[in-house]
């Protein structure tokens, strides 16, 4: 690939964007935190599948994720179902071997200085700490990588078949509906293997189904919202490539 052509330094920067953010989102997603409690509102007492009690506690992923969604349908826009499905598979390999990375830092013996931190009213080990932080379970990792494929794959094929179908109009479309697909597939199929077939849980059917629907609430909200800003990162994208080009790499993304 030529470098210097604005296309395929485009291509470069969505990449790499896309890549850091993946990978971004699968570390910070081991904090839960509360939606209700970021909002300043009461929390909601969500019964479902005869599960009662729910309310919207989601990982911090999401706080870099919503990125995911829009470089997907971007790149899907400009360059085609095979370069999406490529760099999918290249982010997922790289995910997998970061968590391998961090399972070899974890298992480093640490420095006596390090591991105890002294906090005045108590005391920290930070061993266990950072073990507890970063060692996720294989379960939750096959379950969040698996995940992310079978999302992205389900996300560019439908963002495709909607634009076939509609003449290359109505970008709306076609970004909200692959992503609300898309996300209600992730939504279960990472909480299925990380929590149903994981042996080291005793999750039921019901629960599955209720804390995936809950789930799947917040990322289509998400979707909803995140459509002006897919318009507005195509007009910047359009601008940069010049209209003959964009138009041209639109009308060759279709085709592949």
């Amino acid at each position: 690939m030529n470098f210097t052509t604005k296309e395929s330094r485009l291509f470069v920067i969505l990449s790499a964007i896309f890549v850091m953010n993946a990978l971004i989102s699968e570390f910070i997603g081991v904090k839960i935190f509360s939606v209700e409690e970021t909002l300043r509102i009461s929390k909601f007492d969500i019964n479902l599948f005869g599960v009662e009690g729910l309310s919207f506690n989601m990982s911090a992923g999401i706080l870099t994720w919503p990125i995911i969604f829009v470089l997907t349908d971007i790149i899907n826009e400009y360059y085609g179902v095979k370069q999406v499905r490529f760099l999918s598979i290249l982010t997922a390999i790289l995910i997998g071997f970061a968590f391998f990375a961090v399972a070899g830092s974890i298992w480093l013996p640490s420095s006596d200085f390090w591991s105890i931190r002294d906090l005045g009213d108590r005391t920290l080990n930070m061993d266990d700490a950072y073990s507890a932080i970063f060692g996720q379970g294989m379960w939750i990792i096959v379950g969040s990588i698996t995940a992310f494929l079978v999302g992205q794959m389900a996300d560019v094929l439908i963002f495709h078949r909607i634009k076939k179908l509609t003449g290359g109009r109505m970008l709306w479309l076609r970004a909200t509906g692959s992503t609300v697909v898309s996300q209600l597939i992730d939504s279960y199929v990472v909480i299925f293997i990380a929590f149903y077939i994981n042996p080291n849980y005793d999750w039921t059917w019901q629960m599955v189904a209720a804390l995936g629907f809950v789930g799947y609430i917040y990322k289509f909200t998400v979707a909803l919202l995140l459509t002006p800003i897919l318009y507005v990162v195509h007009a910047i994208l359009d601008k940069y490539l010049g209209k003959e080009l964009a138009e041209k790499m639109i009308v060759e993304a279709t085709k592949s």
